[in-house]
């Protein structure tokens, strides 16, 4: 190949590029420009009818197929064997209980969080380990990037139009990590709900935004959970929706120390993360058409206002670099049981 012709093919791919810009196929930065044979290696890899519909959007009535999809994530950067994963989280934002709508139109500004788990990490090369909510790992990059121009392209939920995010946040772009499963104390998420050692999933979560939680001091387990309980209670943060406690490994071997499982972690964060309803009332943290003098029958809790409404709306995944006491909290964009994590099983990629 010449120098004339490479110049020339790189010429016709930026034009491309500026072309989809055109269309407002775009998150704003560039995209692979969807060619249809690498489209047809995306559903080559999917092994599943193009036509088929993988979700719905329950305002709009759009629908996105196979080939919608492959089309996005194309654009995204992805190669072919992330394809099975993002129409396994595609098919997670399909479920009601996910709240598809109401988490890509509402004004919480939520993302799709995207959480791996199993043996298909490895596979597809996802980062689980040091920066893993940072750039550098193509696959975690453009799966969390193809879920979003799917949303925008296919769904038509549109910044400033459709999708009334306040004030968003750089999860939006993309949001995709994977389990550190190697430096768990406890079983993996995927076994943890329920399905087999050898099934990879994908699990979803409409989070708004993301905390560090910093503490580098302790090694008792009820302290450093009491560092995240007051994360997931400060008054900016705290409504009776999911969240997401994503562990590093330190603080994980920190809380399992004590001979805590995962569920245990669970039920302590739910007890102490907590704030007294006079005081909420009194910073006029208090929400709509509830009694004002405590939690409704049946949401009683002490007397409190508990972050989640029983311990299994907190959702924990360890995973990032083994060194180092900072973990992240992200609650969910919502209150009370309209938005909840769905999790799906992830597709053989049959061309891979």
């Amino acid at each position: 190949m010449t120098t004339q012709t490479k110049t020339h093919m790189l010429s016709d791919e930026l034009s491309a590029i500026d072309w989809c810009y055109e269309q407002g196929w775009t998150d704003g930065l560039p995209v692979v420009p969807p060619a249809r044979e690498r489209v047809e290696r995306f559903l080559a890899a999917a092994g599943r009818p193009s036509e088929e519909i993988v979700a719905r959007h329950p305002a709009t009535g759009r629908e996105c197929s196979v080939q919608s999809a492959a089309v996005n994530a194309v654009m995204a950067g992805c190669l072919p064997q992330y394809f099975p994963t993002v129409l396994a989280a595609l098919e997670g934002l399909n479920e009601d209980a996910y709240n598809f709508h109401g988490s890509t139109a509402s004004t919480g500004g939520s993302a799709p969080v995207v959480i791996v788990s199993g043996d298909i990490r490895d596979e597809i090369g996802m980062n689980a380990s040091v920066n893993v909510f940072g750039p550098g790992n193509r696959a975690n990059a453009t799966i969390g990037r193809a879920m979003r121009l799917i949303i925008m392209n296919i769904f038509q939920m549109i910044p400033g139009i459709s999708d009334r995010s306040t004030t968003g946040w750089p999860g939006k772009y993309g949001c995709c990590i994977a389990e550190n499963i190697l430096n768990s104390p406890w079983e993996p998420l995927h076994e943890s709900l329920g399905f087999p050692p050898e099934v990879s999933t994908a699990t979803v979560f409409a989070a708004s935004g993301f905390y560090n939680v910093e503490n580098h001091y302790t090694s008792e387990p009820e302290r450093l959970l009491d560092t995240f309980a007051d994360a997931m209670a400060s008054l900016g943060a705290l409504t009776d929706g999911q969240s997401l406690v994503v562990m590093s490994p330190e603080h994980a071997q920190i809380a399992a120390s004590g001979g805590m499982s995962k569920q245990d972690v669970q039920a302590y964060l739910f007890e102490q993360a907590n704030r007294d309803p006079e005081e909420m009332l009194s910073k006029g943290k208090w929400p709509a058409g509830r009694p004002q003098d405590g939690l409704a029958e049946g949401e009683r809790g002490n007397g409190a206002f508990h972050r989640g409404r029983s311990p299994e709306d907190i959702l924990i995944v360890v995973a990032g670099g083994e060194a180092g006491g900072h973990s992240a909290f992200l609650p969910s964009w919502c209150r009370g049981r309209n938005s909840l994590y769905q999790t799906q099983a992830i597709g053989v990629c049959l061309d891979c």
